[in-house]
């Protein structure tokens, strides 16, 4: 018998993708040729998709740090501009956190399926 607790926790992690996906595709401005030059060299699966995510969050992180490191050097960066890539970067990487513990929860309820 399927839990309807579960049922809305795959919903609710579904709803989140799907809006990081949407706020992914804004961020990135491909014009649609590019587009589909990328999806034919790239195979879409689910592997790559975390990878790219996990790549993604990588890089904002690095940027982070970047210019963490830059503010302290005294360069002409703006405290607001380092203070908001730190809070990117930590959310970003706290969703990930997220994702993961969610995905490891349906891994293992589905593991522990009757057969």
């Amino acid at each position: 018998m399927v839990n309807p607790t579960n049922i809305q926790n795959i919903e609710s992690m579904l709803s989140q993708i799907r809006s990081y996906q949407g706020q992914a595709a804004q961020g990135v401005k491909l014009q649609p040729n590019e587009l589909a030059a990328t999806e034919a060299s790239a195979p879409s699966g689910f592997a790559n998709s975390i990878k790219g995510a996990l790549q993604e969050v990588n890089e904002m992180q690095q940027a982070s740090k970047a210019n963490r490191t830059a503010y302290e050097k005294g360069e002409d960066i703006p405290l607001t501009d380092v203070v908001m890539s730190m809070q990117k970067s930590s959310l970003a990487f706290e969703a990930t956190l997220q994702i993961r513990n969610k995905v490891l929860k349906a891994y293992e309820d589905i593991m522990n399926m009757p057969v």
